[in-house]
């Protein structure tokens, strides 16, 4: 399983191996060959002795499980590819202020810096507003073009059908075009591009034109062959300095009308064409390979201006992955940067499919290639960091990624790079079971700076039999810096009964979000025969974190126990997060373990699976309802209604990616212009273009009116602060989307979103009208909205009950419990925030409620640790700014300052700590006034 590694020890056995160890042979890619064709053998099998006795019981479960269950002996958490700083607020609070003291030119490393500071976080929106950060303060070529292919990847889920690797959907800091334009433009991040304009910024020149340029009096000529060229002498001179001494200077050829030029490796076209570039300044109306011929020509007589032309116009002409290739031998033979920087953009536009082309891997991965691209100013960390993710994301064993990490590390200039590149290099050679070279990599990234590293280290230590000496680096970690969660959970790998168990309690207190221990203690139950507590167990995180390798554990026990139903609907929810997930150590593919699952279970027709999805839905059990959809796209994978429900699902449950793709996806199988261009719409909606989003919304209404045209209007415009005028076009916008067609679980969405505006401008009885009708059709939400009125009428009680009901139906509610803390007396609140927090650690309201009621009782320092206890795993603005204002409070400038410059690192533009930062900064510069 994925995240739920497997590791060999000296001892153990391979429990979920097809086949023994001597009969498999490993491919260069790290994969299987002969355990993939046993395993399509053992699937056939288990398949037709499922279908040959299809009542199958109490052997069922072991027909199902044939390698078994988990062993705690065989698990272990991942090593995570990034850097994890053991002082990320400190951290954060320094790339502020770097970013704000450097100078323009260093702004872009500064975000790639903070880029690589922010992944171990795993938020793609605040990854890429350090990217767009980036690639708007970029000057170069080079680093353009790496950061709009980088942004344009980071966006490949939301691409659609027919759109091409090099469009850029207007966005300019994407744009291909602009990318290949030097210099800084501080404005571009608010403009579009203007690759839709209907003129190029070139014109081309005209024939007419031409023909009266080559009319002028020729005054020289130049004889290539057997054939005269004739030129004008002061027009040839002015192309370099070089051709003016040969023209008009001491040289025979000032006073010679016919100079031979056979010998100057140029053609009789060639020539003609520098012929036309001196009269005309241009050279567009010429034949690629003539171009390509005068770029050589201008390298060797020192033309800059011709040359310049050249690299432009070559440039503008790379569009496919194969031009590039050819065409980037010349740009790197004959310096020319632009058209480099193009052919690099072709390349890099087309990953990861590119990097599977051998001529690609070739001038990328090898070190003379490497060195090739730094001659010509193309080879950087940058360029490196970027392909080593691709390459990462495809294959942590693969030949390709070691040596693109390799040209990373030669790349590293600043400690961070060095520290990052030898990082990861680390983590993937560990992968690749090269424990040795491993280990030399992260003691190189520890000297480097980068502590985590020292986990690595000690991992790489223990797979060489080395367990107490791992022991007790993890533990002088322990001792010598602050704990977090992530050192005890690498400590119990090497600690042994109670002890263990102490490390994985210890790093979950710390930590709640961290995987492996709930998975530890999950598969110990599971061992000790208590299989329903290991699954209680597992749910603790899936209540809160979706993480695929945990679906898969809790189905594996549910399949135990012959819950068959329940362990298809994980699955199913699984695939909607990976369509490409397998099963059992990557043996068994999911979707073939739901065919033979299908035989356990009585399946419904697709009438029966939309009463199951209201039910789910109404039941906020979101788990359930993914399952639902995604057994209804077997039966109709066309279609985009139910790939569009998916993608509501998905983003509720924070799978930001997985949400895009089924977007993408529903697009892509509309069949309508109109349901098209909405779906557009809640793509640049989510990935942050608000403007395009409401363009394509009134786009589509002007083509056909619908529910989900207006509702994505009125939602779009709802996102900012509306005054009494705007609220009134939203609600008119709500009620003509409620009178479209549409289904109960939409519609009462749209019940619930106008008694939200309602509210908000105080009209409480047309508020309370649209959530009991939302509730008519189970959209059972809308409890929370009717307590809302009710508070605001002053009927606290009939508050607190109406969110008992929501507690009651919901099977997600943690966010049930922490709005119900409103309405009761201080005691009842911390009870419902506690069950909140437990429910949902990432939840940051109660860890704010409690530090507020500390401080208010003068317990600063209980406040303080409060907030600071959550901070560790999750640095959210809201608890920064808070716990910065509580340090201003106390008169500690210096914490709060710190604070507020990592609230603005994760949030640059928040205005009220640029408010708290400023008043902070002027306290700390005037302490006589505190």
């Amino acid at each position: 399983m994925r995240g739920l590694k497997l590791i060999e020890r000296f001892k153990g056995t391979q429990v979920h191996a097809l086949n023994p160890p001597d009969a498999t042979v490993v491919n260069s890619t790290g994969s299987s060959s002969t355990s993939s064709k046993l395993s399509n053998h053992r699937v056939k099998f288990i398949g037709s002795k499922l279908k040959s006795n299809k009542a199958c019981s109490g052997s069922g479960a072991k027909t199902l499980l044939p390698f078994g269950l988990p062993r705690t002996d065989l698990l272990e958490p991942p090593i995570e590819p990034h850097l994890k700083s053991i002082q990320l607020v400190e951290t954060l609070s320094n790339l502020y202020r770097r970013f704000e003291t450097c100078s323009e030119s260093e702004k872009s490393l500064v975000c790639i810096e903070q880029y690589s500071v922010l992944s171990s976080l795993g938020d793609p929106k605040l990854l890429r507003r350090c990217l767009r950060a980036a690639r708007q303060h970029a000057f170069d070529l080079h680093s353009k073009v790496v950061l709009s292919a980088w942004l344009r990847y980071e966006r490949r889920e939301d691409e659609l059908d027919g759109v091409s690797p090099m469009d850029c959907s207007r966005f300019v800091l994407e744009c291909p075009r602009a990318a290949l334009v030097s210099g800084y433009d501080p404005n571009s991040i608010y403009d579009h591009c203007k690759c839709y304009q209907e003129r190029s910024e070139f014109t081309q020149v005209s024939k007419g034109d031409e023909f009266l340029a080559l009319e002028e009096d020729s005054d020289l000529c130049f004889r290539v062959g057997n054939e005269d060229i004739n030129c004008i002498r002061f027009k040839i001179a002015a192309l370099s300095t070089p051709f003016k001494a040969m023209l008009y200077g001491s040289f025979t050829e000032s006073k010679s009308y016919r100079i031979d030029f056979s010998q100057n490796d140029i053609s009789v076209e060639g020539m003609r064409g520098v012929d036309l570039y001196s009269r005309t300044r241009r050279v567009d109306s010429l034949s690629p390979e003539i171009v390509l011929e005068l770029l050589s020509f201008a390298n060797r007589f020192c033309c800059e201006d011709m040359k310049s032309a050249c690299d432009i116009h070559l440039a503008s002409l790379v569009s496919w992955v194969e031009d590039a290739l050819d065409l980037i031998e010349y740009g790197l033979e004959e310096r020319a940067n632009a058209l480099i920087a193009s052919c690099l953009q072709v390349l890099l536009r087309e990953l990861p499919s590119s990097l599977y082309n051998p001529k690609v891997l070739k001038l990328f991965c090898s070190f003379e290639a490497r060195e090739r691209l730094a001659s010509a100013g193309h080879a950087s960390f940058l360029l490196y960091y970027f392909l080593s993710q691709v390459a990462m994301e495809d294959s942590m064993v693969s030949n390709a990624t070691v040596m693109l990490l390799e040209r990373l590390r030669e790349c590293a200039t600043e400690k961070w790079q060095k520290a990052l590149a030898l990082h990861q290099l680390g983590c993937v050679l560990l992968e690749r079971k090269e424990y040795v070279s491993a280990q030399c990599c992260f003691e190189a990234a520890s000297e480097a700076g980068h502590v985590y590293s020292l986990a690595g280290m000690a991992r790489c230590r223990y797979k060489q039999g080395q367990q107490y000496s791992a022991y007790r680096l993890t533990s002088s970690l322990i001792s010598e810096y602050k704990a977090i969660g992530w050192m005890y959970q690498e400590r119990s790998l090497y600690n042994i009964g109670k002890d263990k168990i102490a490390d994985l309690e210890t790093a979950t207190e710390l930590d709640p979000t961290l995987p492996f221990p709930y998975k530890y203690r999950a598969v110990s139950k599971a061992e000790e025969k208590q299989t329903r507590a290991a699954i209680s167990e597992i749910d603790r995180i899936i209540g809160f974190k979706l993480v695929p390798d945990c679906l898969e554990l809790r189905a594996w026990f549910l399949m135990a126990i012959e819950d068959y139903e329940s362990a298809l609907r994980d699955i199913r929810a699984l695939l909607t997060l990976d369509p490409s997930y397998k099963m059992f150590n990557e043996q068994v593919r999911g979707d073939i373990l739901i065919e033979l699952l299908n035989y356990k279970v009585q399946l419904g027709s697709q009438a029966d699976c939309w009463m199951q999805l209201y039910d789910r839905w109404s039941s906020v059990d979101d788990i359930g309802s993914l399952a639902v959809i995604h057994q209804m796209l077997v039966n109709d994978p066309g279609n985009s209604l139910l790939r569009f429900r998916q993608s509501l699902l998905l983003l509720r449950l924070n799978c930001q990616k997985a949400a895009m793709r089924c977007l993408r996806l529903a697009h892509n199988h509309s069949s309508s212009e109109h349901e098209k261009l909405v779906y557009e719409g809640w793509i640049l909606y989510d990935i942050g273009h608000r403007e395009e989003a409401l363009a394509r919304a009134e786009k589509s209404i002007s083509i056909q009116r619908s529910f989900e045209a207006f509702f994505l209007k009125s939602y779009t415009l709802a996102d900012s602060s509306l005054d009494p005028e705007s609220s009134s076009y939203v609600i008119q916008l709500l009620q003509e989307a409620l009178r479209c067609p549409s289904d109960g679980l939409r519609k009462g969405q749209a019940l619930n979103n106008l008694g939200t505006i309602y509210v908000d401008c105080g009209k409480l009885d047309q508020a309370a009208t649209c959530y009991m009708n939302a509730l008519e059709i189970k959209h059972t939400r809308a409890h929370q909205g009717l307590a809302r009125v009710y508070f605001l009428r002053n009927q606290r009680k009939a508050a607190y009950d109406e969110m008992s009901k929501l507690i009651e139906k919901a099977h997600n509610n943690a966010s049930a419990y922490e709005k119900r803390s409103e309405y009761c007396d201080r005691e009842t609140a911390k009870n419902d925030l506690n069950m909140a927090t437990k429910l949902d650690p990432l939840r940051t309201y109660p860890y704010r409620y409690r530090a507020a009621v500390l401080m208010d009782d003068q317990k600063e320092t209980e406040a303080v640790e409060e907030l600071s206890k959550a901070i560790a795993f999750k640095p959210d603005l809201q608890m920064l700014h808070l716990r910065a204002a509580f340090y201003e409070s106390m008169g500690d400038m210096k914490s709060a300052l710190c604070d507020c410059e990592a609230a603005l690192c994760l949030e640059p533009n928040h205005m009220d700590t640029l408010d708290l930062y400023n008043r902070a900064r002027d306290r700390a510069i005037s302490p006589q006034e505190m």
